[in-house]
């Protein structure tokens, strides 16, 4: 257990050096990380899983399993889009709080960081689970030498799946730091859930484990660099302007006396 928690708090340094959060400066980050994580477990467990459930049994009455597994391409895409935006909604709420507290007046880049570290705690969370439940299902060196990239598919497959939650709830922070709050939301959501649907090909034999866990890879990578470039460009400052001061008029010349 000490190595699986070990294992997931290294993945989830790794992704945030990248975005520098100031943990050491300001102490609430901390508790942003662990608020995100648990809020996002109880969306899922409490909204998410019985939205999936209601929308499953909803497409069963209308089709049968046979066209549904034919088109699970299609079919899987409403359950997908429901983890995405249920998560990314839950690992909002720090960032939302945040952005009250200071009266609506967040820097973006203040938000997209306070949203890495919510989604850090989610990714942290997952990853940790999943460890624990490979090593209680006895993996070990000699099946990872033995099995190839298999062996570690499902550490490389938590790797990214920690950056994807790390940058796809920061751009939402960013977003609603920068005024387009339900924007963003949507976006970071629907590219969730996109990142999810890369699964369905791998049900109907389209991909296989490992063509899979590259779209992943890829998809984590592409949006990381994308919300890089939103943390650390210079582009993206919000200046402060030095109030220009107002000018002293000045009086008009007395009249000259008349001459006599």
């Amino acid at each position: 257990m000490l190595v699986a928690f070990g294992l997931a708090a290294a993945f989830t340094a790794i992704w945030l050096l990248g975005y520098w959060p100031p943990i050491f400066k300001k102490v609430w980050f901390w508790p942003v990380l662990v608020v995100g994580g648990l809020l996002t477990i109880l969306a899922v467990v409490f909204i998410q899983l019985p939205l999936q459930y209601y929308v499953s049994k909803g497409l069963e009455n209308i089709w049968s399993a046979g066209t549904l597994t034919d088109w699970i391409l299609l079919a899987s895409i409403p359950s997908f889009l429901i983890s995405g935006l249920v998560q990314e909604g839950a690992k909002l709420v720090p960032v939302v709080v945040w952005w009250s507290r200071s009266e609506k007046n967040l820097d973006p880049k203040m938000g997209l960081v306070i949203g890495a570290m919510a989604g850090a705690g989610m990714g942290l969370i997952e990853a940790f689970w999943v460890h624990n439940q490979l090593f209680m299902a006895g993996w070990s060196i000699d099946y990872m030498q033995s099995a190839g990239f298999l062996g570690i598919a499902g550490f490389w497959e938590r790797f990214f799946s920690i950056g994807m939650h790390i940058w796809a709830s920061a751009l939402a922070g960013w977003g609603l730091a920068k005024g387009k709050g339900w924007q963003f939301f949507l976006i970071a959501g629907g590219i969730h859930g996109f990142y999810n649907w890369g699964f369905a090909p791998l049900q109907k034999g389209y991909l296989t484990i490992t063509q899979v866990e590259l779209y992943l890879a890829v998809i984590t990578i592409i949006l990381t660099a994308v919300v890089m470039l939103l943390r650390w460009s210079k582009r993206w400052d919000n200046p402060v302007l030095e109030p220009i001061e107002p000018a002293v008029p000045v009086e008009p010349p007395a009249p000259a006396s008349p001459v006599v």
